[in-house]
């Protein structure tokens, strides 16, 4: 009796192995094609939350001081990748369908010299001041056919808060120098941002 008991119980456990594998793939898998953007009934992108906990990839910085005071970004761009699609990267060297890339813009702290730079007990440079917008692009090949696959929108170039939604930018703000400049890239600057460069790993 005991061994008959035993057989039902081992059949019983590899049947809900079974099925927890069939069905944990599946879900698995959609949760790692998911993007996070999110789009409202109208369209819009939606001010994404959380960005600051992913992967930190780089801070360009091309100040109004040395632009002849019209810097096109005159902030540090702080930008930000979800680490899974980091990681997509490094091994592929394409970002998967659905990646996000935040860049948070941040203005530089209260220059005092004429180069836009000031002095601090670390030596004289550029700081970060405060937040000042939110550019965003997002990877969608059937959405952004036009524009090489990749959308651009901005939530603000101005302090917080920021809109909360956005819409897509016309290819002559954003996509038109993406397409010229980095379309070999995935239309990505990799070449700002060591981590995405030289995959290295982290």
């Amino acid at each position: 009796m005991q061994k008959y008991l035993l057989t039902i119980i081992v059949g019983l456990g590899l049947t809900a192995s079974g099925v927890y594998l069939l069905v944990a793939k599946p879900v698995a898998a959609a949760q790692t094609e998911q993007s996070s953007a999110v789009f409202d009934a109208d369209g819009k992108l939606e001010l994404p939350t959380g960005f600051r906990k992913w992967v930190f990839v780089g801070a360009p910085l091309t100040p109004n001081g040395l632009n002849n005071g019209k810097a096109g970004f005159p902030e540090y761009h702080h930008v930000y990748i979800e680490q899974k699609n980091v990681d997509a990267y490094l091994k592929t060297g394409e970002f998967p369908e659905g990646t996000v890339i935040v860049k948070e813009l941040t203005r530089v702290l209260d220059p005092t010299f004429p180069d836009g730079s000031r002095k601090e007990p670390s030596g004289r440079g550029y700081f970060n001041g405060e937040y000042n917008g939110i550019d965003l692009t997002i990877k969608d090949s059937k959405r952004f056919a036009s524009t090489n696959g990749w959308g651009f929108f901005t939530f603000g170039h101005h302090p917080l808060p920021y809109d909360k939604v956005a819409a897509e930018k016309p290819v002559t703000e954003c996509a038109g120098c993406h397409i010229a400049n980095v379309a070999k890239t995935d239309m990505t600057w990799i070449q700002f941002y060591p981590l995405l460069r030289d995959k290295q790993g982290y």
